[in-house]
């Protein structure tokens, strides 16, 4: 179906190829995962699929890429469009329409298909992507995660025979995420559409692949079998990183099959695991009492979008020293929350104090040094010509010269001062943003699911920079998705539900309280409570296995 026939890919002005002579065929009816470190060329090799690399993108072309036997050098993008479906990294970006069920109906339009078939397929998509209750909101009064699964959405109503997707579960809850995915595997295995999809939470997705192909970040690629790449791969989820600890060989894939191996290695372990990585943190600082400070007090906050009540009366205390997991199902309130709590945000109703302040009360630039909020479309952020400019300024809005790319350099290396921060992948723009809010320090930071694009090991990195803020006195929330970056970064969480917070206790009982939040380690290790594959590995007593559960980040490239 999908055919790359010695292909490179090489942009204007870059020192080497995106994609260096890849060699790829992809049948009809498969499912393809791909997979590398942030900048590695999986958007690349995405958008080559159906000729946005190079028509629209630019850059050069060498090689042949064929879809169904049409070359995507041939014919413009758009004459792909009822063969190949694309969802991109920010689904706002590709929104063409007002409301849900426009957006749905939208690309059958253009298409000319018939009224009555439009609206049969419109409905068929709204019961299979839980979006009925949704179709005539307006798009942009939806969570992040309800505009991903539109953007899905509206590429599944054309049917087309591949589906492109570029992180289709990152700004997904966990149930959400397996509905998508149960979604996309039953078009792969009763529709045999071809789905090729790229992804940095692998353990969500890992089960359903029938192909790998792992990007080293040189622009080479391997391809083949998923467990015997993923056993040398240095881009895998938790499941296989326990698998290589067990000595089990070919490494499991899925809960299931590791929890049939398990028995063996829970009679190793010890009843009661080493303490947590974040609970070790806190029991260190636990004597200094500005660990105990209340660093933000919020009492009944209200915030209302339209009819729409988004946080029903909410109260919170932040501490310092304290990193705290925001969790809950897509449109539980938690972004309406984090923008209460900023300043910036609405709200109706109840009071938010920090420093003595309040902080909707005051100039935006004081509210920064205050409380610092990261969005969940970083680029809201970025509006000068150069990553360097961009650092400079936040130099100079309060930051000691060089801290930005400092930062920046920890949590992804090797971007370029002359980068335009709009050329950046996904991760790496992310990564800046981090960085520019980072620079200032204030005694809050707010990060709405700050780990989107991200791979294992900028998410390693984050977390060690959130852990030293932690240690400095401040407070940290962390609204997300990603239980396995909840499970390393948090000491508490709070579980949100209908805009009313329903759930806060500290991580290690909240994240095994519950299916939904528990990570891969605590189902397959149940009943020992273990957490990460770190608490196994000290466990055992090897710390060398310890130590490299995740790359170190100067592995890391930097290219797009």
């Amino acid at each position: 179906m999908i055919r790359f026939d010695h292909v490179t890919i090489t942009y204007a002005g870059a020192e080497r190829p995106a994609l260096d002579d890849i060699d790829l065929s992809i049948d009809e009816g498969e499912l393809c995962l791909v997979v590398g470190h942030t900048g590695s060329g999986k958007s690349t090799l995405l958008n080559a699929i159906n000729g946005l690399v190079p028509h629209f993108t630019g850059g050069t072309l060498a090689g042949r890429v064929t879809v169904a036997g049409r070359s995507t050098a041939e014919d413009p993008p758009r004459e792909f469009a009822e063969l190949v479906g694309v969802v991109g990294q920010d689904p706002v970006a590709g929104f063409v329409t007002d409301t849900v069920e426009e957006e749905l109906a939208y690309g059958m339009e253009q298409l000319a298909l018939d009224p009555v078939v439009m609206r049969a397929r419109v409905e068929e998509t709204l019961d299979l992507l839980g979006l009925a209750d949704l179709r005539e909101r307006g798009l942009h009064e939806l969570s992040g995660g309800q505009q991903q699964r539109v953007a899905i959405g509206a590429a599944l109503t054309a049917h087309p025979r591949v589906l492109v997707l570029d992180e289709p579960t990152s700004a997904l809850d966990p149930t959400s995420a397996e509905d998508v995915l149960a979604t996309i595997t039953r078009l792969v295995h009763d529709l045999g559409i071809t789905v090729v999809l790229a992804e940095h939470r692998l353990e969500r997705v890992i089960p359903y692949a029938d192909r790998l192909v792992v990007l080293a970040g040189d622009g080479t690629a391997r391809h083949g079998d998923p467990a015997t790449l993923l056993a040398g791969s240095t881009v895998a989820p938790p499941i296989v990183h326990l698998g290589r600890l067990a000595g089990w060989t070919p490494p499991p894939l899925s809960v299931r099959d590791a929890r049939r191996r398990a028995p063996a290695l829970r009679q190793r372990l010890p009843v009661t695991p080493p303490t947590p990585h974040r609970a070790t943190n806190s029991a260190t600082t636990a004597s200094d009492s500005t660990t105990t400070d209340v660093a933000l007090a919020a009492v009944g906050v209200i915030v209302r979008h339209g009819t729409v009540v988004a946080v029903r009366g909410a109260t919170i205390d932040l501490r310092a020293g304290q990193v705290v997991a925001l969790m809950g199902r897509n449109g539980s309130g938690k972004s309406s929350l984090l923008w209460a709590l900023q300043g910036a945000g609405r709200r109706a109703g109840g009071t938010v104090r920090t420093g003595g302040l309040d902080p909707a009360k005051i100039k935006p630039v004081e509210a920064r040094r205050l409380v610092g909020l990261v969005p969940q479309t970083a680029t809201d952020l970025l509006y000068l010509d150069s990553v360097g400019a961009e650092l400079q300024q936040a130099d100079r809005d309060g930051a000691s010269a060089g801290t930005a790319r400092r930062l920046l350099d920890e949590i992804a290396p090797g971007v370029a001062d002359t980068e335009h921060p709009r050329d950046l992948s996904s991760g790496q723009q992310l990564a800046l943003v981090l960085a520019l809010q980072l620079a200032v320090t204030p005694r809050v930071l707010l990060l709405d699911e700050p780990t989107r694009g991200l791979d294992y090991g900028a998410k390693a990195a984050l977390v060690r920079t959130l852990d030293r803020l932690a240690a400095q006195g401040h407070a940290v929330v962390v609204a997300t998705h990603d239980v396995e970056f909840a499970t390393s970064a948090a000491d508490r969480v709070v579980v949100m539900a209908g805009g009313d917070i329903v759930t806060d206790g500290p991580a290690t009982t909240v994240l095994t309280a519950s299916p939904t939040f528990a990570p891969q380690i605590a189902k397959i290790l149940a009943p020992l409570p273990y957490l990460t594959v770190n608490q196994v590995a000290d466990a055992l007593g090897d710390k060398s296995a310890a130590q490299n559960v995740v790359p170190p980040t100067d592995s890391l490239p930097a290219q797009s």
